[in-house]
């Protein structure tokens, strides 16, 4: 009946679903959630687009994607600039010249740096070996300590010793007051949530929500010429090479109807170790809403366990290695793609499962 059968309503599934039948496929998406979106679904609740599994804010450098994600929705001039709560004293985040200032007292960057290398020095870390050696090196002893250490921790449910260092490797340090966590050169929210943009995406094309791949496999699979799997890799394959491991969340959403601005920020990092969550997202702020109530949400780090949500895959080398194993499995399937962040086992962004979508309906569909 089908020449695709997309088995995830996510940005992969639904962008492929969209590109396929603009080149006249005929496409069915199902999902085991009873929603359209995976992760990114946005939901209204009492005038307020609330961000149901944790803040989605989209950026990128790269135009085309800007430009083609824009064809859905029009976006507003939101920029993360997230701040840190650390036992009540509050910085800026990413690490700038407003942090420092405020951690340190200095007013220029010389003074800053100087700072910075004394504590790398004192600390005698010329190779970092793990995400602790790896930070200080970064940043200072100082920094690490108070904004980095208790909140990764929490993140990963591991020592930051036992972390691999590549983890921080990404962290934005700026020697600059610049509070805009990324440098990319576009970055906003959907004017009204990202549901819409799935609609649209999804608009013509057939969709089953509450449908478990696995357990209508044979009879899915005989209903399309080809699979395009999103989900995790290792059950696809029936967990023969083990099990790869992730990090989950717990959500504990609060409408505060007489409160109209909770902590006056989207986000805001809990970074010590005593506070059980990671961040308190404040939905309103990400639209600049000015209702008289306002809904936040407070994230909870998990361990990862069969029948919870996979949000963050733990690349290390041990996962890395099995994942391989599946990936030398998936690349000898004729008729199944894998894409996305849980087929690939890979941490992706929206605008980078975006670009991962489209570069591979022009591999299928136009060579």
């Amino acid at each position: 009946m089908y020449d695709y059968l997309i088995v995830g309503a996510g940005l992969f599934g639904a962008t492929f679903a969209y590109e396929a039948k603009k080149r006249g496929k005929k496409c069915l998406v199902i999902d085991k959630r009873d929603h359209i979106g995976g992760n990114v679904f946005t939901e209204e609740v009492d005038g307020i687009q609330v961000h149901k599994y944790g803040a989605h804010i989209f950026h990128t450098n790269n135009k085309r994607i800007w430009d083609y994600i824009n064809q859905f929705a029009e976006f507003n001039r939101y920029t993360n600039s997230p701040i840190a709560n650390y036992q009540g004293e509050i910085y800026n985040l990413p690490f700038n010249m407003n942090t420092f200032n405020k951690l340190w007292g200095v007013t220029s960057p010389e003074e800053a740096k100087q700072k910075i290398r004394q504590q790398r020095e004192a600390a005698h870390i010329t190779k970092p070996s793990n995400l602790e050696e790896q930070a200080i090196s970064l940043v200072g002893t100082d920094i690490y300590q108070k904004l980095i250490k208790g909140y990764t921790e929490k993140q990963w449910g591991r020592s930051a010793r036992e972390l691999p260092a590549f983890i921080i490797k990404r962290l934005p340090v700026r020697f600059t007051y610049d509070n805009n966590y990324f440098n990319d050169r576009f970055q906003g929210i959907p004017i009204g949530g990202y549901t819409q943009i799935f609609e649209k995406l999804l608009d013509g094309i057939d969709v089953k929500l509450n449908t478990d791949f696995f357990k209508e496999r044979n009879q899915l699979e005989n209903c399309a010429d080809k699979i395009v799997f999103t989900g995790m890799i290792d059950q696809f394959y029936d967990y023969q090479f083990g099990v790869l491991n992730y990090r989950s969340l717990r959500f504990e959403t609060e409408i505060l109807n007489e409160i109209d601005n909770f902590q006056g920020n989207a986000v805001v990092n809990y970074t010590d170790n005593k506070t059980a969550f990671t961040r308190i997202i404040e939905h309103k702020h990400f639209e600049f809403g000015k209702q008289r109530h306002t809904i936040i949400t407070k994230e909870y780090p998990i361990e990862w366990r069969q029948g919870l949500e996979p949000y963050y895959p733990i690349n290390d080398d041990e996962n890395n290695e099995i994942y391989k194993l599946y990936q030398n499995l998936a690349d000898q399937e004729a008729n199944v793609i894998f894409g996305g962040r849980l087929a690939n086992y890979k941490y992706y962004d929206m605008h980078q499962v975006i670009g991962e979508a489209l570069a591979t309906v022009e591999r299928e569909l136009e060579n």
